[in-house]
């Protein structure tokens, strides 16, 4: 048959090497948004397009499928605007993140005592059972974030965290953004994440902090109002810590958080 008649290269295995890095990106952003049966439909109708297309060369067929692919293209943007923006947020972070993009370094001193004092908060406010969402930003910008809560600009102690989330404060609804020893901003909104396969027992807090690392390379911390546990979501994934195991998780320089 004509069409198993070509040559292949070095080349080819560049080209075929790059579309399944694209394939499998997307497929593990949508698997977040639990849009993964819609990956694999589509998935399928590409490849019986190139089979239809390419390989037997129908070309009634095939030019009713290219009509079809078209119009569909512009309808992916449309309905996946928010993955989309999604991807290229993550992929923003990880450039901002080097450090040849990066502000001056923060001292490790200063580091581990801010990280001594949002642990000392969290103990006490499990304790008491106090709700709190704290997010501790990363490489990426979250100026979008800042931006919707009160900004502070206030150094990280553990008495005003445990202030700001006490139940009667107006702050207290929201999280509390953290960058370089400094509390930027607190009553911020975070994007609540759509994934379908988040366990019913969370509850909104743990969502938002889903819905952040889902975006961007900040790590969140939730204090449970309901059983004063406390979680620890990066990378979209989130589980329970100890209170002891805290500050090991937090002062790690690559935090990883097994799916729960």
């Amino acid at each position: 048959m004509h069409f198993l008649a070509f040559s292949f290269g070095f080349k080819d295995i560049i080209d075929i090497l790059l579309v399944a890095c694209i394939l499998f990106e997307t497929y593990r952003l949508l698997r977040k948004t639990g849009a993964s049966n819609l990956f694999w439909g589509i998935l399928a109708f590409i490849l019986v397009w190139f089979l239809v297309s390419f390989v037997f060369q129908l070309d009634l067929t095939g030019a009713l499928f290219d009509r079809i692919i078209s119009v569909g293209a512009i309808a992916l943007i449309v309905i996946f605007q928010e993955e989309i923006r999604m991807f290229f947020y993550r992929v923003g972070s990880r450039f901002s993140s080097w450090k040849i993009f990066r502000s001056k370094p923060q001292d490790d001193t200063a580091s581990r005592q801010q990280i001594l004092e949002i642990t000392q908060a969290c103990r006490h406010m499990a304790s008491t059972k106090t709700g709190a969402l704290i997010v501790l930003a990363g490489g990426g910008s979250l100026k979008e974030i800042v931006d919707t809560g009160e900004r502070l600009d206030a150094t990280v102690s553990a008495r005003l965290i445990e202030n700001i989330f006490f139940k009667n404060t107006p702050l207290h609804d929201g999280a509390l953004v953290i960058r370089d020893a400094k509390m930027l901003a607190a009553a911020c909104i975070l994007p609540v994440s759509k994934n379908q396969t988040i366990p019913h027992h969370y509850g909104l807090r743990h969502r938002a902090a889903l819905g952040l690392t889902e975006k961007t390379d900040a790590t969140c911390i939730v204090v449970s109002e309901e059983t004063g546990r406390i979680s620890v979501a990066a990378e979209g994934k989130i589980r329970e810590v100890k209170e002891d195991e805290l500050f090991l998780v937090l002062h790690s320089s690559t935090t990883t958080v097994p799916a729960s």
